[in-house]
């Protein structure tokens, strides 16, 4: 694969590396400045001491050939794998000052060279060393996401003790405690206990979060508040962490269209600059100015090293992928990225994305002579040993565990719903069905609400008392609904303020349930479009279809039925809480579920390509008008570049460069105060 000559030629090398260098140079360049003849004539000092002619070719060779080894290094492999790129430039303006200073000493040329020699070498390790650190830097998500991980767990032994292991020791099944303050250094459940957990850096939510037994936290979470036990579901490479690192490594590794390009205008450059490197010199030493022809020719290929554009992309690709990470906003691949600024319709599936895929009581109808509060009582005793969603939203309903009073007899009822004792007296939690099976009559009230509910999407049920020596009576009915997500419409509202044309939801359930969601969330009759009652395998043909229209579509899932959809839309969005297939298919993942991450993959993608075109601009501007001053264009009206200027310049538009791409960090991507934080359960 074909490497990039402004980036990855650095493979191996750290700005540790570049600093001990820069510094040990520094050191032997000042007396090479201070000896040389040139720079004493223009500041009018003199100095004179036994073998001080020596000094330049004795300390210029050390920093040709320990400060230029990494240029040197990095020119030959950018060679062998005929890639000519930045290296190779700089490799090849080192070798023929180095050759000029040589040549100098023992009077082939009438220069004074071996400071400039030395000042180039110098300043392109202080250039590598600045660019590796500013990399560095940005690719420290790495690092914070590692950090993350504590060194030592507290293992519960059998005796119910506890003792310090390495949290490599810990295997699926133990369990831990982990301490108030304390990370939780693998994923699991919770077995005893309930905190709020810190997930900012693993979800992007700004808030903590209540955990209570049984439900799952990952590694990295803080335990703010108290302490709790947890038995380890997941440890090493398996956990959710670890995935996310993987995610963030693969997204600051993969290429993109802009560097493509801008990997190509670098190697265009290289055979400009050489070849004007060529012309600089003929057409000098046909003037009859040898000296001037090597002079020349150094500082074309110094001006001419890609450093800028070859920093141009990876830093802004590492810095988007960094600060998305911290937002719990995770780049799988780069394209996708880069294409999400084009969007301009986003498909929602509608089921634990849009709504938090788990039902709640929303109304409660009791017949004539039951309250509200003891049909739900009662409903909630009869559900209590049930496990279907719609029971646990019921017994949710009726208050705080062990408020509900006891049943005994519990008995499922396949397909119509559930029947318990409670006081002695028996009672049938059920739809429709239940009804038709036990011949109850349903009051006429109830009837007209429960049809009102169903209209708008809700489920059903209805609580009947069992009568051995009379019929079945109805109690009351109850719906629920899937909570839809407060902080959906916001997200929607956010993506028409982005300029997102189309919004659009596929769901699978009947059209009057799909229609009342979009219409709580502020879909517009005639622009906005809703599919419903879609199977699975249609889901995929749906996000044709809207491609077939011309629109570029990012398809927003969970599930595994969502999988192939992901992988159509020109950009697959993954939330956290979804499966990994879904994730595998997408090219960005949100660790947490809040839908509003979409706008802030959009606001990223803006901004990053603006930052990768403004790079562009300049790196390829500046060469634009540097490469004639070296050249010698203008030499005749006294204005050209040294060798030592065009290093500092082209440092200087490195600098530019990365400050520039610095300024990633300033996009908003979590929700602000206005904006409740990420609110969505994380999953693992």
């Amino acid at each position: 694969m074909r490497r990039s000559p402004g980036h990855d030629t650095h493979a191996g090398h750290d700005p540790e590396m570049f600093r001990r260098r820069f510094w040990l140079c520094l050191a032997l360049t000042l007396p090479i400045v201070a000896t040389s003849h040139m720079v004493m004539d223009r500041l009018g000092y003199s100095l004179r001491f036994p073998g001080m002619s020596w000094i330049g070719p004795g300390l210029g060779s050390v920093v040709f050939f320990y400060g230029g080894r990494p240029f040197l290094v990095g020119g030959v492999r950018e060679l062998r794998d005929r890639a000519p790129g930045m290296m190779l430039l700089i490799g090849m303006a080192i070798s023929v000052a180095y050759l000029a200073s040589l040549a100098t000493t023992f009077r082939v040329f009438q220069l004074d060279f071996w400071w400039e020699l030395a000042a180039l070498v110098t300043i392109m390790l202080l250039g590598h060393w600045q660019e590796m650190k500013a990399i560095g830097q940005a690719q420290g998500a790495l690092a914070a996401l590692a950090a993350l991980l504590p060194d030592e767990a507290e293992r519960v032994t059998p005796g119910g003790g506890v003792e310090r292991v390495q949290v490599s020791g810990l295997h699926v099944g133990d369990v831990v405690l982990v301490r108030p303050g304390a990370r939780v250094p693998a994923d699991g459940h919770l077995v005893e206990g309930a905190a709020e957990l810190d997930q900012s850096m693993i979800t992007g939510e700004s808030r903590p979060v209540a955990r209570g037994v049984g439900d799952r936290v990952v590694t990295g979470s803080v335990a703010t508040d108290s302490a709790i036990r947890l038995q380890v579901d997941a440890v090493g490479e398996d956990t959710a962490l670890a995935g996310i690192q993987r995610l963030v490594a693969q997204a600051q590794q993969s290429r993109g269209r802009a560097q493509l390009l801008a990997d190509r205008f670098a190697a265009v450059l290289f055979y400009v600059a050489t070849a004007t490197a060529v012309v600089t010199f003929v057409v000098w030493s046909a003037l009859g100015d040898l000296n001037q022809a090597v002079v020349r020719t150094v500082t074309v290929l110094v001006i001419a090293c890609p450093h800028a554009l070859g920093l141009a992309i990876p830093l802004v690709v590492a810095l988007s992928t960094a600060v998305a990470a911290r937002a719990g906003v995770l780049i799988r691949d780069r394209t996708a990225l880069e294409r999400m600024r084009t969007i301009d319709a986003v498909l929602f599936d509608k089921t634990g994305t849009l709504t938090k895929g788990s039902h709640r009581v929303t109304a409660v109808a009791p017949a004539t002579g039951t309250a509200e509060d003891e049909l739900l009582r009662l409903a909630g005793a009869v559900e209590g040993d049930s496990e279907h969603p719609l029971a646990r939203a019921i017994v949710t309903a009726a208050g705080e565990p062990g408020r509900e009073p006891g049943a005994t007899d519990f008995r499922s009822l396949p397909g119509r719903g559930v029947q318990a004792r409670v006081d002695g007296a028996g009672y049938a939690v059920g739809g429709p069905s239940l009804l038709r099976d036990l011949r109850a009559e349903c009051p006429d009230e109830l009837t007209t609400r429960a049809h009102e509910w169903s209209a708008r999407g809700a489920a059903v049920l209805y609580l009947v008392r069992l009568d051995e020596n009379g019929p079945a009576r109805v109690l009351g009915a109850i719906a629920l609904e899937d909570e839809v997500r407060p902080e959906a419409a916001q997200a929607i509202a956010q993506l028409r303020q982005q300029g997102v044309r189309k919004i659009a939801m596929i769901t699978g359930d009947a059209r009057p349930v799909a229609e009342a969601v979009a219409a709580q969330l502020g879909f517009r009759p005639g622009v906005d479009e809703v599919f419903a009652e879609v199977l699975p395998a249609d889901k995929d043909d749906t996000v044709a279809e809207l491609q077939a229209r011309g629109q570029l579509v990012a398809m927003v899932g969970d599930g595994v039925n969502d999988a192939p959809a992901l992988a159509r839309a020109t950009v697959g969005i993954a939330i956290g809480a979804g499966t990994d297939v879904a994730m595998e298919s997408a090219g960005v993942v949100l660790a947490s579920s809040d839908p509003r991450g979409v706008t802030a993959i959009i606001r990223l993608s803006r901004a990053a390509y603006r930052k990768m075109i403004q790079n562009l601009a300049w790196a390829a501007g500046y060469n634009v008008v540097a490469l004639p001053l070296a050249a010698g264009v203008l030499a005749r009206a006294e204005i050209a570049l040294s060798p030592a200027a065009a290093a500092v310049l082209m440092s200087a538009s490195t600098i530019v460069v990365a400050l520039n791409a610095q300024l990633l960090r300033r996009v908003q991507l979590a929700p602000t105060e206005q904006e409740p934080g990420f609110a969505g359960r994380h999953g693992g």
